[in-house]
């Protein structure tokens, strides 16, 4: 009995010193195979990894001249746990920093809500985008202060003060970027917004690694393995714009002094030519240590300078819109080329014609002299033409067909295929608005007579009334706007619902505006052009200047929407502007230097001052 009491404490013992062991065997393999912290600190006291940072691709416009660039410029990065002895108040007069700034840093780097990736063994960011000059005096004396190095980065440079809401900025990465891209690490920089965030992943290039051999005191000695291991790092992809720099700085100069923008395109490839937004920025005051500072100045200024008024600015587009409404009308059957219809001037009701002109009206008289009552009247043919039905549903079945046709044209809709950051939808105003607002059977063309000439609920970009000319330069497709050269589109493209025989009467009605018509005076020598100007009602102040257009005639080679705010008609500011912007893409200058000259010395608006 007692022989077999201890028989079986015998097995008892063995089961629990075999539990004990498979413990410690578990617990040496977690700490050395899967918990990281122990290995980084291994790894650590053998080795110093430094991140090579690449070269981030250059940026070049259509005819191949270098818009952004990189120069160089150094981090100053720490290993906590190598810190000791450290005369603090010399490494702050080193680097030009003040106490308060050091310990305010440290204990940033050491709180992990945010800093995620903190470790005391792997090197973090203590300052960043230092130049040459910066690190000149710490470079001397690092031998002073263990625990600290330089390591080596490149900050955007620009050739131009200008297009900067098309090359965008590059900036610090947030914690949520960091979660879902396991490229970056805390510290880290990326593209923003512009092509520069469209284009990250070309642009940003691979990460090198550079591994360093530690002594046992922790003293640099060479390169691991003569540099065997070490990664070098990829330079990011070299990007080329549709943009043509220098007709984006003449439209720049001459929106000096007032606030709107510009869109300009090549209709057969989609190419955006010009992008621009006034009040603008110089793209180099978004790089460096000043960054965040003039950042925070550009978001307080009123002008909203930091908005791309070309993509994201939404108006009624007013009498541009004619010509869509007219293509509108003839392919839906409310008029045809010989339509007419009576116009008595500023006495037309229910909407007043603001010039003077002969009566009956027909469709070219119509474009040339912006007739409102002619657009009127082929509007409520259009979506009356079949009557009213039983609780307006013909009707409403019209204006749905109406609506669809309209946005075929780009507009309501963002262009999605599109590499442009940031754009507005803009607003064609649906059934369903008019249902709600007016209830079911409370609406008719009467009721909603301001679309039929741009205004009402209508709100269209820039971007989207360049894109619409470019359709009606194609006679009846546009390939979606884009900036990037290399991507050609053409797979592209997007057809209109209307029939091409339709655009050669709308196309004539938008020749006889520059040659009889409000753009008669900025019309470019012996070359045929066609537009359409725009005067738009403003609930907020003066007027908005619009125009829209193409040329050549005959086979256009740039489609152009221009938009001025507070500035009154269109002839006066749109369309010169508009016209110098074509003859210097056409013909490779500007010879009007009289008109160059009212435009560019003009200020339309007291709140923009010239830069």
């Amino acid at each position: 009995m007692i022989n077999d009491t201890l028989h079986s404490r015998r097995y008892v013992i063995a089961g629990v010193i075999t539990a004990i062991v498979l413990l410690y065997i578990v617990r040496l393999f977690s700490l050395q195979i899967l918990d990281d912290k122990y290995k980084e600190g291994a790894d650590s006291n053998a080795f110093l990894k430094k991140t090579q940072y690449p070269p981030r691709g250059l940026i070049y416009d259509r005819n191949n001249t270098l818009l952004a660039y990189n120069k160089p410029a150094y981090d100053i990065t720490l290993i906590m746990r190598e810190i000791s002895d450290l005369d603090t108040l010399s490494f702050c007069r080193a680097l030009n920093i003040d106490k308060a700034y050091f310990i305010k840093r440290i204990a940033e780097i050491k709180d992990r809500r945010r800093n995620y990736g903190y470790s005391s063994y792997t090197p973090q960011l203590f300052m960043t985008q230092l130049d040459i000059e910066d690190v000149a005096t710490i470079q001397q004396s690092l031998y002073k202060y263990p625990g600290f190095y330089i390591q080596n980065r490149t900050l955007r440079e620009y050739a131009y003060p200008h297009a900067a809401h098309v090359l965008g900025s590059i900036g610090e990465v947030s914690q949520k970027r960091i979660e879902k891209d396991a490229y970056y690490s805390s510290g880290d920089y990326a593209g923003r917004d512009g092509v520069e965030y469209t284009y990250e992943n070309a642009l940003r290039g691979e990460k090198g690694v550079e591994i360093l051999l530690r002594d046992a005191k922790g003293r640099i000695k060479g390169k691991y393995e003569d540099g065997k291991m070490d990664v070098a790092p990829k330079a990011g992809d070299n990007l080329i714009l549709t943009l043509d720099i220098q007709l984006q700085i003449l439209g720049e100069k001459l929106l000096e002094g007032k606030i709107g923008s510009v869109v300009a395109i090549e209709p057969k490839t989609g190419e955006i030519l010009a992008m621009i937004s006034n009040p603008g920025f110089d793209p180099s005051t978004l790089v460096g240590r000043q960054r965040s500072k003039n950042y925070a100045a550009l978001v307080r200024d009123p002008t909203k300078p930091l908005m791309n008024r070309a993509t994201q600015a939404q108006y009624s587009p007013g009498s541009t819109f004619k010509p869509v409404q007219a293509l509108v009308a003839l392919e839906l059957g409310g008029i045809n080329e010989h339509t007419r219809f009576t116009c008595n001037g500023k006495g037309s009701s229910p909407i007043k014609c603001t010039h003077s002109h002969g009566s009956p009206v027909d469709l070219l008289n119509a474009i040339e002299q912006s007739c409102n009552p002619y657009f009127w009247h082929a509007f409520r043919s259009t979506i009356e033409k079949d009557g009213y039905g039983d609780k307006n549903t013909d009707f409403k079945h019209s204006f749905d067909q109406w609506r669809q046709t309209v946005m075929s044209f780009g507009f309501g809709h963002r262009f999605e295929d599109s590499d442009v950051y940031e754009q507005s939808r803009g607003n064609i105003p649906t059934e369903k608005f008019y249902n709600r607002y007016f209830g079911e059977t409370g609406w008719r063309a009467m009721t909603i007579r301001s679309l039929s000439i741009g205004q009402g609920e209508i709100l269209v970009t820039p971007l989207q009334l360049a894109n619409s000319m470019a359709a009606l330069a194609n006679e009846g497709y546009y390939i979606t706007p884009h900036l990037n050269k290399n991507d050609t589109m053409q797979k592209r493209v997007h057809r209109l619902s209307v029939d091409k025989k339709h655009f050669s009467i709308v196309n004539e009605g938008m020749w006889r505006v520059f040659e009889y018509g409000t753009g008669r005076r900025t019309k470019i020598p012996d070359i045929s052009m066609c537009g359409k100007t725009g005067t738009v009602q403003n609930n907020h102040g003066k007027d908005h200047s619009l125009f829209v257009g193409f040329a050549p005639r005959e086979n256009p080679k740039i489609a152009i929407a221009v938009v001025v705010e507070n500035a009154g008609f269109g002839a006066t500011w749109a369309a010169p502007i508009s016209s110098l912007l074509m003859e210097q893409y056409l013909t490779g200058k500007v010879e009007r230097a009289e008109l160059y000259n009212h435009i560019t010395t003009s200020i339309t608006n007291a709140n923009v001052k010239k830069r």
